[in-house]
């Protein structure tokens, strides 16, 4: 379990969330280190459910496929060579029922992920916003698979991309009527072949679309893999204010 543990905190960028849910009792999240796992398999076999999320200023960047069988998993989630489409994390919950997150290389709206998840036959009653998933490794403790000896399936690990994220078409229009606005740009739209450079360049785009300062800091955070050059937390956030600042001193006079 903890080798499953480190590989969901890769694929969620360590914006990794846990949640015991108890159906009577509600649900509480709890964090999602090693040292959670012996508490966490204890309220499994006590009937609660483990569950699995993006942290909240991530979730744009993530959209959760909810219960489909073999067949459509297959065809919508294998390409023609037969493998795994890219920023995949595929949870078997019970025998045939499927869960897919898809980490997706822009943000999405929550009308462009219900136009998509309806397209990809996820559940009809699983609304996007806030939504939880299955956590691998931890028996799916619903009563309806109860076996007649008194056991509950394993979710299980079927795959996972933390390496690839997965290019999500634009949409024209939504079925509610609106149209996708021009901002949702992505990052990989300005690389520059110099991480600081393509955050700069992103920055000012962001700016002159109307983003808050908050909402470009949780784009760059989601948007860029290797932050080599600012170790830690502490640095990481200066560099995001000095980088934020410097372009909207250029876009004030632009």
């Amino acid at each position: 379990m903890k080798r499953i543990l480190e590989k969901l905190n890769r694929f969620f960028y360590s914006n990794l969330r846990l949640a015991v849910l108890d159906e009577t009792a509600g649900r509480w999240v709890v964090n999602p280190s090693p040292e959670i796992i012996p508490y966490l398999k204890s309220q499994n076999c006590k009937g609660k459910h483990i569950l699995l999320k993006p942290a909240a200023h991530v979730e744009p960047y993530y959209m959760l496929v909810d219960d489909i069988g073999k067949e459509v998993l297959n065809r919508q989630h294998l390409n023609n060579r037969g493998k795994w489409k890219s920023g995949r994390l595929i949870v078997e919950t019970s025998p045939n029922n499927y869960q897919v997150w898809i980490h997706s290389s822009r943000y999405l709206s929550i009308d462009e992920k219900k136009f998509w998840l309806k397209k990809l036959n996820s559940d009809p009653g699983a609304n996007p916003k806030n939504r939880w998933g299955r956590c691998p490794g931890f028996r799916n403790r619903k009563i309806k698979y109860k076996d007649i000896n008194g056991g509950y399936p394993l979710s299980k690990l079927v795959w996972i991309d933390w390496k690839e994220k997965a290019d999500i078409p634009y949409v024209s229009t939504l079925p509610q009527g609106g149209s996708v606005s021009k901002k949702n740009i992505s990052r990989t739209g300005y690389d520059r072949s110099n991480e600081s450079a393509t955050d700069f360049a992103y920055t000012l785009a962001l700016i002159r679309c109307g983003y808050s300062d908050n909402q470009i800091r949780i784009r760059l955070l989601s948007e860029r893999n290797n932050w080599d050059n600012h170790v830690g937390d502490n640095k990481i956030m200066q560099y995001l204010k000095r980088t934020i600042q410097k372009a909207r001193a250029i876009a004030d006079f632009s």
